[in-house]
């Protein structure tokens, strides 16, 4: 059975281990801090490839960034990672197979394939994080668009009349109301709207004091300020899984990044089902977790 080194390059570490084609990371997973330099970087990749060489057939790197179609190089802005990046042609770090591909392509590929997309068709995967990430597989085939860009899910406009501005520069993109970002935005928002907040357990913040840890807090005790932020951060969730539901026609949607454990997943998935002019969808919570992006590369390294 071929083995694949799996390496996940984010902005404060880079994870690696060994994975074989079943998809079972057979190895210690081990990490790094992230250089901040590209040369830094490219010794690093190379100093955890020769420490595996022996025991490795390819290696599958996991990355930020929009990639190019022959997987060689990450070709568009990757602000977390050192300028100098994007010149990287990472197929000159071994005489091995090196293969890298965005990392919310990988993390779908990696719940496809072992995680809770496992058994599925056709599966959209939707990162919440900082931002919102995305991906789709479907017939065991990864979709990555004319120039390996697609699913920039995040930067879907949601209205039209320039409500919020995004960390993009632009105004009313998806990920601005319904990333963790999103849920900052909406308590902000909250502030100025809800009358709850007069009687909330956070009224003696501020709106640049209120962190999103507070909000969940406050949902875990029942404060009705918290609650109305919440639960108008998951219509926006809802508002844009329903277009992409539309749009693909997935028989399943899994759902990850550190928010994600908190939403109801059944809830959601009959709000869809009920909204949607397509077959019906089955809403999950990823399984993968952390190991998403290093699983999915080593795995599509493999292919």
């Amino acid at each position: 059975m071929k083995k694949s080194l799996g390496i996940d390059i984010g902005g404060t570490k880079i994870c690696y281990g060994i994975v074989d084609e079943n998809g079972n990371i057979i190895s210690e997973v081990k990490k790094k801090s992230t250089p901040k330099s590209s040369q830094e970087i490219c010794d690093t990749l190379k100093s955890i490839i020769d420490e595996n060489y022996n025991e490795i057939d390819v290696i599958g790197l996991s990355s930020a960034g929009a990639v190019n179609m022959q997987n060689t190089r990450v070709v568009s802005s990757t602000p977390n990672l050192p300028c100098g990046y994007n010149e990287i042609d990472f197929s000159t770090l071994s005489d091995k197979k090196v293969f890298v591909e965005n990392d919310a392509n990988c993390a779908v590929v990696a719940e496809y394939r072992v995680g809770a997309g496992k058994g599925f068709n056709t599966v959209l995967m939707i990162t919440l994080g900082t931002g919102i990430g995305g991906g789709v597989v479907s017939d065991g085939r990864l979709f990555r668009g004319a120039k390996g860009n697609a699913l920039e899910v995040g930067s879907m406009k949601i209205f039209a009349d320039k409500r919020q501005k995004c960390t993009c520069g632009r105004y009313d993109c998806w990920e601005s109301y319904a990333s963790g970002t999103g849920l900052k935005n909406c308590a902000i928002s909250g502030v100025k709207e809800y009358a709850e907040f007069k009687t909330s357990i956070l009224n003696n913040k501020t709106t640049d004091e209120i962190t999103t840890y507070d909000i969940i807090e406050g949902v875990q005790k029942n404060d009705a300020f918290c609650l109305r932020v919440f639960n108008q951060w998951v219509d926006y969730i809802f508002v844009g899984l329903v277009s992409l539901t539309d749009i693909f026609n997935p028989d399943c949607i899994v759902i990850s990044g550190g928010m994600c454990n908190y939403i109801d997943t059944k809830s959601l998935e009959e709000r869809i089902n009920k909204e949607s002019v397509v077959t019906d969808v089955t809403v999950r919570i990823a399984q993968t977790e952390n190991c998403a992006g290093m699983v999915g590369a080593a795995l599509l390294a493999l292919e």
